[in-house]
């Protein structure tokens, strides 16, 4: 079981790993209790108790059962000392979307098998555009799309691409690995110079940190040009 300071000292005195946000940030909010949890919605305490301790205070209340307490009301939180209507309504709140979470089935991830199944999702996007956009698809490790993501936008002839940019999108994103891709206007599917460096030039920063491009897709109206179905990958 997790110690917390005494009382009487505020958050702001404690060591920092022992506050309930910047221990989120430094961990995970799975590495906070209930407590340290209930404590950020609650972001206060009053003078003699830190919100760790109030909201230690309100889960004793309920035996420590998180149904119970998704139950309560407005009213029944503001009879504890150091809750008020607006604090009450925030736990309200945050019980409410727990709850409406749990009723939610989990989102279906499409997966992209071959450089077909990629094409099918960017073609909508990128095909019929009069000026050049670069988009990358992050995948988990079951090659399941995570997110789509806009990377820049140019004219006719091109747009730059900026590797750092990318891969600070790929981090955030928490990717296994990446699709790239970009539109030709000209309808033209030949990759050009500058497409086969840049691509060249991502496959390494991808290699070094463990984020791999698993394809680069130049996408037209008239098809796809595949780097990794054409061994340029």
């Amino acid at each position: 079981m997790a110690s917390y300071p005494e009382r009487h000292l505020p958050i702001s005195a404690w060591a920092e790993d022992d506050r309930p946000r910047e221990k989120l940030l430094l961990k995970s909010a799975s590495a906070l209790s209930d407590a340290e949890l209930i404590a950020i919605l609650l972001g206060s305490g009053s003078r003699n108790e830190s919100a760790v301790g109030l909201a230690r205070r309100v889960l004793d209340q309920y035996q420590h059962n998180l149904n119970d307490l998704g139950r309560t009301t407005i009213a029944d939180l503001k009879t504890f000392k150091g809750i008020g209507e607006a604090k009450a309504i925030t736990l309200m709140a945050a019980m409410e979307l727990g709850r409406r979470r749990q009723h939610k089935e989990a989102r279906s991830l499409p997966a992209i098998r071959n450089s077909s199944d990629a094409y099918q999702i960017l073609q909508p996007i990128v095909a019929d555009l009069d000026h050049e956009q670069f988009w990358i698809i992050l995948l988990n490790r079951s090659h399941q799309v995570l997110n789509l993501e806009q990377v820049s936008s140019g004219g006719v002839a091109g747009t730059v691409v900026d590797p750092k940019i990318i891969f600070r999108r790929a981090l955030y994103g928490q990717a296994s690995s990446i699709i790239l891709c970009h539109n030709h206007p000209s309808g033209n599917l030949k990759p050009s110079p500058s497409d086969l460096d840049i691509t060249k030039r991502l496959k390494l920063a991808g290699q070094q940190l463990e984020i791999p491009v698993v394809d680069h897709l130049i996408v037209t109206h008239r098809g796809f040009f595949s780097f990794a179905d054409e061994g340029l990958l």
